[in-house]
């Protein structure tokens, strides 16, 4: 069992943190036994937990027993096992000496450190965790640090350290049983189709685009022969188009339903049309508006909830006033029926109210934390998470846009450079667990972006994985019912200590991933040799009751050391 001591202030924040790290814990009281103590503020009781963590910039008088305080630094990341994080707080540094330095910065100084002795192990971090933790969940974290999991490697670093002094971890994974991380596919649908536009902006634009900026792409190399063609065959075929005599090349809600047969995929629409929003501080707002709303669309709307798909709010003002945003709750209900309503912002316009607004006019789920300047996780995080300052709403994170990959005014990438991005976010994804949101507008297969064989090749890629493809409904739905377990201390008859997991009254599909760390055994030969810690997963409807406890010590043997595991009737 973990407690944590800190300031009330804190207690919002740290109860959230423990919801993405779902394990045993609770603020700590003075009459309990504890395996793991940490502390983010002075005046902590003597306690005999095996492992304590002191966190934070401050100079405690257990330092004393520590390296000395050598200098407070800011902007800097700390360096743990090969993974840089960044801090968006002061850390403080320490004077080397005798004991084992957990991290660094990146010029080297010591920002964490560790002593041993009289069966206790005391971690000293120069920063504080939850605060860390605030910033990354309410303000989200630089642009900079866009591709970097911030939280997922806070999380594994606290595991770690739990792990390294000896003590088994038992969490709820963020993912289900039998799957790594789950997908959620999902299209913004700023247009549809092009025979709405006529002589605007977005069909002149188009036409700039599809000859002249066609030449020149070509030229550069960015452009495919074929896909040069292409662009001109659409270009000249617009009067057609306009008449009716040939298809619209911007409809391609066909083509998206073939590539994503059985996927489950969420499409967001706007409300309304002409509205471009108010309170916008931003160039060219007027654009923001749309030539389309969900009410002129009830047979497309119709063939995609028969399609599997999932149908959300493409949001315009509903980002700052929470009569708009329940208007435009009611404008999708009257076309798609009663559902658990999500929401994204067109053009992912927020502020830091936005979520409280949400939450207050009925929505289910937000999917607005993204950067629209790059790939990568906005708020620090690959899982669904709660924002601070609501009851009910969730946040699904955006993480891959292609918009942000590909648009010449922001990364501007080729697809080969692309492909590595991706690649990489995957392989967190893998590594960590939770969603990977993808948000593929729905013109981008068409002329002249051609984003379409790539977003095919991604999507294949991902289905050879062991991921759940979901509507982003039901991501959150899962994610929710992962909150809603418990941890409870129990006593088994022989005087071990156990943990119950407290079932939430109904079957869960796919089921919880029970995951137990039992920390690795040393190599008597090799001591400074780290072992990986042995893992169990379980599968848990969560219908039940189970208990799980440590039974026995772990051993070169049976390294696992952990695992009584009972059904509770």
């Amino acid at each position: 069992m973990i407690a944590v001591f800190c300031k009330d202030s804190e207690r919002k924040v740290v109860a959230e943190f423990f919801e993405l790290f779902k394990t045993p814990w609770e603020f700590y009281e003075d009459d309990q036994a504890y395996d793991v103590v940490v502390a983010t503020k002075p005046g902590l009781p003597p306690v005999t937990a095996g492992l304590l963590i002191l966190c934070g910039s401050f100079v405690t008088e257990s330092d004393q027993q520590l390296p000395r305080p050598r200098s407070l630094r800011a902007g800097v990341p700390v360096v743990f096992r090969g993974n840089r994080i960044p801090l968006l707080h002061e850390v403080l540094c320490f004077e080397p000496g005798n004991c084992r330095v957990v991290c660094s910065t990146g010029a080297g100084e010591l920002a964490g450190v560790q002593c041993t002795g009289n069966d206790r192990t005391i971690v000293r971090l120069g920063y504080n965790l939850f605060t860390e933790i605030e910033s990354l969940l309410r303000d989200g974290q630089p642009l900079e640090h866009a591709v970097t999991p911030t939280i997922e490697l806070h999380i594994a670093m606290l595991r770690q350290l739990i792990l390294d002094a000896g003590i088994p971890v038992l969490e709820i994974a963020p993912s289900p049983f039998g799957y790594d991380f789950s997908v959620c596919l999902t299209h913004d649908i700023d247009f549809v189709g092009i025979r709405r536009h006529l002589l605007d902006h977005t069909m002149w634009g188009f036409l700039l685009r599809a000859t002249l900026g066609s030449v020149i792409r070509l030229a550069r190399g960015t452009l495919s022969f074929n896909q040069f063609l292409q662009s001109w065959k659409a270009a000249l075929s617009l009067p057609l188009v306009y008449l009716g005599l040939v298809p619209d090349f911007w409809m391609r809600f066909d083509w998206f339903m073939k590539v994503e047969k059985g996927l489950s995929p969420t499409y967001f629409f706007i409300p309304f049309k002409r509205r471009a929003g108010q309170k916008l501080n931003m160039a060219n707002a007027s654009r923001r508006a749309s030539a389309y709303d969900i009410s002129d669309i009830p047979e497309l709307a119709s063939q995609l909830l028969q399609h599997g798909c999932e149908l959300g709010v493409h949001g315009i003002d509903a980002w700052h006033d929470v009569k708009c945003a329940r208007e435009e709750r009611k404008r999708l209900a009257a076309v798609t029926g009663p559902v658990e309503v999500g929401i994204r912002m067109h053009w992912l316009v927020q502020d830091k109210r936005t979520c409280k607004v949400l939450d207050e006019a009925g929505y289910d789920f937000d999917s607005t934390a993204g950067y629209n300047e790059s790939p990568g996780y906005k708020c620090g995080t690959t899982q669904v998470f709660k924002p601070l300052n609501v009851d009910h709403l969730l946040e699904l994170p955006l993480h891959i846009q292609d918009g942000a990959l590909f648009f010449s005014k922001r990364m501007g990438l080729a697809e080969s450079q692309a492909w590595e991005l991706c690649k990489s976010l995957i392989e967190n994804a893998r590594r960590f667990g939770g969603v990977l949101t993808l948000l593929w507008h729905d013109r981008s297969p068409g002329p002249e972006r051609f984003w379409g064989d790539f977003y095919m090749r991604l999507v294949a890629d991902l289905k050879k994985l062991k991921v759940w493809f979901a509507r982003g409904s039901e991501a959150v739905g899962w994610f929710r019912r992962r909150r809603e377990i418990t941890f409870e201390r129990a006593q088994a008859l022989d005087g071990s200590s156990r943990f119950k997991l407290s079932g939430i009254g109904r079957r869960v599909n796919p089921p919880f991933k029970v995951r137990i760390y039992s920390p690795a055994v040393s190599d008597s030969d090799f001591p400074q040799r780290k072992a990986d810690p042995a893992i169990t997963e379980l599968a848990w409807d969560g219908d039940t009751e189970i208990e799980l406890g440590t039974d026995r010590p772990a051993t070169a043997e049976a390294s696992m050391g952990v695992l009584a595991i009972s059904t509770c009737e």
